[in-house]
Parts: structure tokens; C-alpha cells; sequence
């Protein structure tokens, strides 16, 4: 099976071919243009430096978030738009678990953090187990304070939220703080098609018209809207 992955929940952006046998291609761009104006191309470049054809692909795989809100919309309405044209199934792919997926065996449980602003982060728990990784602490929107008082033991942490907010996780965690290298903490689509490869050929599959973002906190701009009209 060849699966073509998309990443677009953080402003690293990227596209990204992967089969039984290994990753054929990725491309990882982390620059300021928004992926609105550099997905599509990302996505022909792939494939013709791979000599692929939409065609060729028998799956896509996408991170549904949590992450910006923007960029998931951007992200999903592209693979919406893939399988419609082709027929082809979608997995979607938690970005927090692919984010955990960077990292082969780790020692300790794996704690991925992205940004959620207002002193919060998105962030979860995985083990790994027997080639997978099991989640211990659902997705959620949380305090590093709160983090510490729900998560027992040493703790790996990766992501732009690790790295971020890392003397901050030093002061509340102490000594439990470990920290991925930086080639790991950064979203990868390989890591979203290699997920989406194992969820594929299990039967886990999302239909086109079902995609949604998981944004865990609710969209500003909806939130403002709200108040809007209740104060009318």
C-alpha cells in the first residue's frame, strides 16, 4: 500500500509518502507562509519526485488536530477534496499520537505539547507497548501546574509546546522532566501516513464527508460570536 500523509495542525508543515517498506518521500517546510498558499504544491512536488500518480495511492492519512485552527481546516478540506476525486479511503490521525509516534521506544511515557495560548497546552499521555503506543491521558486542554498533579513518574516531553514552555516544565516536573531532541519534536507527516498505513489495513477508516477537526477548545472567533449575540 502506498499512503499519502498530510500535516498541517502547527505552522510545520508537510507532506509525505510511506509504504509497507518505508518512507519514500516527506517534505517538511517550517517557515511563515501559510499552507493555503503551499500545500498543493508540496503535494505535486512529492509526487513527481517519487514518479507517483494520485491514482497510485490507495489511502491518505491526516492530522485532525489539536492544532491550529486554520491550518486543520486547510488540511482536511485538501484530503476531503483528494478522496472525493479519487475514491481512495482517509484515516485520521490524532496530531498529539503522531507527534508521540516521532519517538521509537522511548523509556519513559511520552508526553506531546502543542500551544493552546492563554498559559494552557494541548497535550497527552502514551506508553509504549509491544511496537504501539498505548494513550494513558485522553487529549485535553490543560495547565503545565495541572499536568503535574495528574501524571506520576518520569515523563518524556516533545513538541513545540515542550520545547517552548520547557523552563517552565523543569520548575514544576524537577528531575521527572526529560525532553526529546529537536528532530523529534516537530510534527512529521511520514509519522501521520505510517499511522494511517496501520489504520488502513485494520479497516479503521473515516468517510470524506465525516473529517472533522479535533479542536479540543473551541474556535475564538465562535466563542466571540456568542457573546456577541447573547449581549444583543
Amino acid at each position: 500500500m502506498y499512503i499519502l500523509g498530510i500535516e498541517t495542525a502547527t505552522k510545520t508543515g508537510g507532506v509525505a509518502i510511506v509504504s509497507e517498506t518505508g518512507v519514500l518521500a516527506e517534505y517538511t517546510l517550517n517557515i511563515e507562509v501559510t499552507h493555503s498558499e503551499r500545500l498543493m504544491s508540496t503535494v505535486d512536488r512529492v509526487l513527481k519526485d517519487t514518479g507517483f500518480t494520485l491514482a497510485e495511492m490507495d489511502g491518505y492519512g491526516v492530522s485532525i488536530g489539536p492544532g491550529s485552527f486554520t491550518g486543520l481546516r486547510i488540511g482536511l478540506s485538501t484530503i476531503k477534496g483528494l478522496a472525493f476525486a479519487t475514491g481512495k479511503p482517509v484515516a485520521a490521525v490524532p496530531t498529539l499520537k503522531a507527534l508521540a509516534w516521532n519517538i521509537p521506544f522511548p523509556r519513559y511515557p511520552v508526553c506531546p505539547l502543542l500551544d493552546a495560548r492563554k498559559k494552557e497546552v494541548y497535550a497527552a499521555l502514551y506508553r509504549h507497548d509491544g511496537g504501539t503506543y498505548i494513550q494513558e491521558m485522553p487529549a485535553s486542554v490543560i495547565s503545565l501546574a495541572e499536568m503535574a498533579g495528574t501524571m506520576t513518574g518520569d515523563i518524556l516531553f516533545t513538541g513545540e509546546g515542550a520545547r517552548l514552555f520547557a523552563g517552565e516544565i523543569q520548575k514544576v516536573f524537577g528531575d521527572r522532566a526529560h525532553f526529546a531532541p529537536l528532530s523529534s519534536s516537530v510534527p512529521s507527516a511520514a509519522s501521520v501516513a505510517e499511522i494511517a498505513l496501520m489504520m488502513l489495513t485494520a479497516g479503521q477508516q473515516t468517510e470524506p464527508d465525516s473529517l472533522v477537526p479535533m479542536y479540543i477548545r473551541r474556535p475564538e472567533a465562535e466563542v466571540a460570536w456568542e457573546k456577541r449575540q447573547r449581549s444583543r
